[in-house]
């Protein structure tokens, strides 16, 4: 999607209101016209006293400084507080678009992302185009009425002078922001990337932080952070050159303004067709002509920002939807699941699993083992279908998963991932969170069937305890075990477990492995579902369970 058509599509998500927005444009204008005005009645207040008319004739004008210099703050504070109101009102509405269409997803875009690069996108990307609002579209339209505002003050004044400050107003309106765009549409984009890579490094390092000191590479990781904040830092800096050399043209044609005036104004006077106050607002007006025009650099390079950002948040939710698409593949009744010459893995460069061929009937178990990094994650994700085949497929009921909606997969396959989310909330709703109308007795079955009972029976509120954010609270078997009681009891056809028993004591852990790993054990899965357990305890799978080594199909 080109940067236009991106950035037109986010203005829509903002949804800002037309109203607000001209609200916030007026009394922007207005603050600048207190100004303008303000420095013509002082210009003409100056040079008519120097005349020495009777007092009361500059009565009005003494009184309308004061007037002016007390609306223009009583503008901007207007000014600040309505475009900051339609600015973060449009972040709201945003944000809220992005989740929609986030949870509207069905490929694997978001699997495929970086917590770091997706948090980057959320934030930092959203709020690039509430400052557009703020620092690009508002300057703009001021900009454009303040123009025309100056040129109908000095057209009659002096018209030599008024085709001074068209030309001048044109090189500070256009040429100028134009410049500031061109180089900072190339600057800003290394910026976002930048940024959005050293966020992404530094969540990495924060999660994994004791098993890089285990393994001895903390220190390594921390010095390629503080390299990619170098580069941040640098594209930083490059980012501000164009925009400080746009910025610099503006005082620039500041001085054709003054010096067109400064002409027109010695014309006139040696002519004697001015009087002395309408000189005064030719030589001084021009000091005040450019208020608007100075922030059109900064603006057309938050322009190229909100470009930037709009392109990486269009690829973040994908195209608009469709207005109508083929209905979806029917799923037959049985849950079986099927994997033909299946390549898996996060990039194509770099597959994890290859040329796999699985045939899991239902009912059936099987246990995956294999080296660290060797895939075993990878391939369950795209047996759940979270993550898109690199080459093959991956069939549910004998119907490939591509032509299955969402809500019938995730129906059918449950996958208990090895870093879901305990929530900030009670026993009872982080157990509820696959399905909200579970009974109190349903949870302390399926907590009794983990060898959780005696643990909720001890907390201080039982399952109306609340829990810290992400399982913080609670040991690392704890929490283990209160995800392994969500697969329990969501209990769909086809359960996909990452390392279920990891963190328990190996008595406990080895039997609730060979409680989901034996199919005439049902305390925990019923004998119809099909269930695929990565494990690194060889020793405890159950004597007959087929088991898949990853290595071999790497």
């Amino acid at each position: 999607m080109s940067a236009p058509t991106a950035l037109r599509r986010a203005e829509r998500a903002l949804a800002i209101p037309r109203p607000r927005l001209l609200a916030a444009v007026l009394t922007a204008c207005a603050t600048l016209g207190s100004a303008f005005a303000l420095a013509a009645v002082s210009a003409y207040l100056v040079t008519r006293a120097w005349t020495m008319p009777p007092v009361l004739d500059l009565t009005v004008a003494v009184v309308a400084v004061r007037a002016l210099g007390v609306s223009r703050g009583v503008f901007r504070w207007l000014e600040r507080m309505l475009t900051h109101d339609v600015a973060l009102r449009g972040v709201v509405s945003l944000r809220t678009h992005l989740f929609t269409a986030l949870a509207a997803r069905t490929d694997d875009t978001l699997t495929r992302l970086r917590r770091g690069e997706l948090l980057a996108r959320l934030g930092d990307d959203a709020q690039e185009l509430g400052d557009h609002v703020i620092k690009a579209v508002v300057p703009a339209l001021v900009a454009a009425v303040m123009a025309v505002v100056v040129l109908v003050t000095f057209a009659p004044l002096s018209p030599p002078a008024t085709a001074a400050m068209l030309g001048a107003l044109l090189l500070a309106g256009v040429l100028a922001p134009l410049a500031a765009h061109r180089a900072a549409r190339i600057t800003e984009q290394a910026v976002l990337t930048s940024r959005s890579a050293l966020g992404a490094r530094a969540l990495e390092i924060l999660d994994d932080a004791t098993a890089l000191r285990l393994d001895g590479r903390l220190e390594a990781a921390l010095t390629d952070l503080g390299e990619r904040q170098a580069e941040h830092d640098a594209a930083i800096d490059r980012a501000a050159v164009p925009a400080a050399l746009a910025s610099a043209a503006v005082p620039l044609t500041m001085i054709l303004a003054v010096t067109g005036s400064l002409l027109a104004a010695g014309a006139a006077w040696a002519d004697g067709g001015a009087s002395a106050g309408q000189i005064g607002i030719l030589l001084l007006l021009p000091l005040s002509s450019f208020e608007a025009a100075t922030a059109l650099p900064a603006a057309a390079t938050q322009y190229a920002r909100s470009q930037a950002a709009a392109q990486r948040i269009a690829q973040l939710v994908g195209p608009e939807p469709a207005a109508s698409a083929p209905g979806p593949a029917a799923v037959p009744a049985a849950a079986s699941l099927r994997a033909v010459a299946l390549s898996a893995g996060w990039t194509a460069s770099a597959p994890r699993v290859r040329s796999l061929d699985l045939e899991l009937p239902e009912g059936s178990r099987l246990a995956v083992i294999g080296g660290s990094g060797s895939g075993k994650s990878t391939l369950l994700a795209t047996l759940a279908g979270l993550l898109d085949p690199l080459a093959g497929r991956v069939e549910l009921g004998g119907v490939d998963l591509a032509a299955l909606p969402a809500s019938e997969i995730r129906s059918r396959v449950t996958m208990f991932a090895e870093d879901a989310h305990v929530f900030a909330t009670t026993v009872r709703e982080n157990l509820r969170v696959v399905r909200g109308d579970l009974a109190d007795d349903e949870l302390d079955a399926a907590l009794r069937a983990v060898g959780l009972d005696d643990w909720v029976a001890g907390l201080p509120h039982g399952l109306d305890t609340v829990l810290g954010p992400d399982g913080t609270t609670v040991s690392g078997g704890e929490r283990r075990r209160l995800l392994l009681a969500r697969a329990v009891l969501r209990s769909g056809p086809v359960l996909l477990l990452d390392e279920p028993t990891e963190h328990l004591d190996t008595e406990r852990g080895d039997a609730l492995l060979r409680a989901l790993l034996d199919p005439a054990d049902d305390t925990l899965i019923p004998p119809t579902s099909t269930v695929v357990v990565v494990t690194h305890r060889v020793e405890a799978i159950p004597a007959g369970t087929p088991v898949l080594r990853i290595e071999e199909h790497r």
